[in-house]
C-alpha cells in the first residue's frame, strides 16, 4: 500500500502588492486587509480530507465501501490544495521579501520535518533508509512541490496559454517512465495544471462557483460520485490517483495511459469545483483553524505512521467493523481539529513561522527595508 499526503493552508490574498503567503503557511498579520474566511474554511475542510485519506488504508481491506470513499477522497483533495495554492500565489514575482518568505515558510519546515520523518521511517520500517533532501519522505513531497511551483509562478504570468502549456507538460510527464527518482517530480508535474489554473482564476470565479445553481449542482455531483466510485473500484487501481508513476509503470501503453490520466484530470476538476462551491463563505467556529492547517498537516503523519509501525491499529481489530470505521473517522477529524488549534500553531511557530531576519540582508540591495519581511 502506498501512502501520501497533500495540503496546506493559505492566507487570503487579493492585492498584487500584498505580502505573499503560502498554502498551509500562515503569514504575518495584516492590519489593512482581513483574512478571507472562505479560504480558511476551505483549508480546514480540505485538511480533514487529507487526514481521512491517510487513515482509511488502516481499515480499507475487506470493505468495498471504504475503498470507494478512499478513492473518492484521493480523486480531488490534492487538486483542491494545489489550485488554491496557485490562486494565492498570483502576486509572486520573486521579490527579495517573497523569496525570504519562501525559504522560511516552506524550505525550513521541509528541512526539519524531512529529517524527522526519515528518523520515523528508519525506526519503524526501513532502518537503512538514507537521509536525502531530494527524495521527500511520506508527507514532505508536497512542500517540495510547493517550493517548485511557487518559483515557477512568474513564468506562468508571462507565457501565452499557460493552462494549455501546463497540461502538455503534465501529459508528457504521465507517459515518461522513471521520472520520479528526484524531488518526486512525477507528482510535481502531473499536478502542475491545478496550480496554473489557480493562478489564472480571479476572485469573481470563486464567487461564480458559490452561486446557488452551482451549489445545487455541486450537491448532486458529490452525491453521485460515491456510488459511481463504488462501481468503479474493481476496475481502477489506486496508484492512478497517487500520480507518482507513469502509465507505462502501471502496465499501460502510453496512449491509453494518456486517456486515463485525462479522464482522471476531468473528474478531479469537476470534484474540486463541487467542493469549492460548497465551502461556506462566512466566518464559522472552524475558520480560525484554517490558519493552522500546516501544523495538522505536518504532525498527523507521525500519529498515523507511528500507529502503524508500533502495531497500535493491529491491536484494535474492532476498527475493521462498520462501527469501528465510523469511530476512526470521527476520532481522526477531532485530532486534526486539535492539531490545527491556535495553541499548536503558536508552539510550532519557531519552525513554521520563524523570525529569521538576522539571516537576510535588509539594505537597499535586498529590495526590502527592515520593516518588510
Amino acid at each position: 500500500m502506498s501512502f501520501n499526503a497533500e495540503l496546506l493552508p493559505v492566507a487570503s490574498e487579493t492585492s498584487p502588492s500584498a505580502p505573499v503567503t503560502l498554502p498551509g503557511i500562515p503569514g504575518p498579520p495584516r492590519a489593512a486587509k482581513p483574512r478571507d474566511p472562505y479560504f480558511d474554511n476551505a483549508k480546514y475542510l480540505a485538511i480533514l480530507l487529507v487526514a481521512l485519506g491517510h487513515v482509511l488504508p488502516v481499515v480499507v481491506e475487506g470493505s468495498r465501501a471504504t475503498r470507494a470513499l478512499y478513492m473518492l477522497v484521493y480523486a480531488f483533495h490534492m487538486p483542491v490544495f494545489v489550485l488554491v495554492s496557485g490562486h494565492l500565489s498570483r502576486s509572486y514575482r520573486g521579490r527579495p521579501d517573497q523569496l525570504r518568505r519562501l525559504l522560511t515558510g516552506v524550505a525550513l519546515p521541509y528541512l526539519v520535518f524531512e529529517v524527522a520523518y526519515t528518523l520515523l521511517i528508519r525506526w519503524g520500517a526501513q532502518p537503512e533508509r538514507p537521509y536525502s533532501l531530494l527524495q521527500p519522505s511520506y508527507l514532505m513531497w508536497f512542500l517540495m512541490a510547493l517550493f517548485v511551483w511557487r518559483l515557477t509562478a512568474p513564468f506562468w504570468a508571462v507565457v501565452r496559454w499557460p493552462v494549455a502549456v501546463s497540461l502538455g507538460i503534465a501529459a508528457l510527464a504521465s507517459v515518461t517512465p522513471d521520472l520520479d527518482g528526484v524531488m518526486d517530480m512525477q507528482r510535481v508535474l502531473q499536478l502542475l495544471p491545478f496550480f496554473v489554473i489557480g493562478l489564472r482564476m480571479r476572485p469573481e470565479h470563486f464567487r461564480l462557483l458559490r452561486r446557488r445553481p452551482v451549489r445545487v449542482a455541486a450537491v448532486l455531483v458529490l452525491a453521485g460520485a460515491l456510488p459511481f466510485t463504488y462501481w468503479a473500484t474493481a476496475s481502477i487501481h489506486m496508484r492512478w490517483f497517487y500520480r507518482n508513476v507513469s502509465a507505462q509503470e502501471m502496465g499501460v501503453a502510453w496512449w491509453p495511459g494518456l486517456v486515463r490520466v485525462g479522464a482522471l484530470f476531468v473528474c478531479a476538476v469537476i470534484l474540486t469545483a463541487a467542493f469549492l462551491a460548497l465551502v461556506p463563505g462566512r466566518r464559522l467556529w472552524c475558520t480560525v483553524l484554517g490558519s493552522g492547517t500546516i501544523c495538522g498537516y505536518l504532525l498527523h503523519g507521525f500519529l498515523i505512521r507511528g500507529g502503524q509501525y508500533s502495531g497500535f491499529f493491529d491491536r484494535l481489530p474492532w476498527l475493521a467493523t462498520p462501527g469501528g470505521r465510523v469511530v476512526l473517522v470521527l476520532v481522526t477529524f477531532a485530532v486534526m481539529t486539535l492539531l490545527c488549534a491556535p495553541v499548536v500553531r503558536r508552539a510550532m511557530r519557531p519552525v513554521t513561522e520563524p523570525d529569521l531576519a538576522w539571516a537576510f540582508r535588509s539594505d537597499g540591495r535586498s529590495g526590502a527595508g527592515p520593516g518588510r519581511r
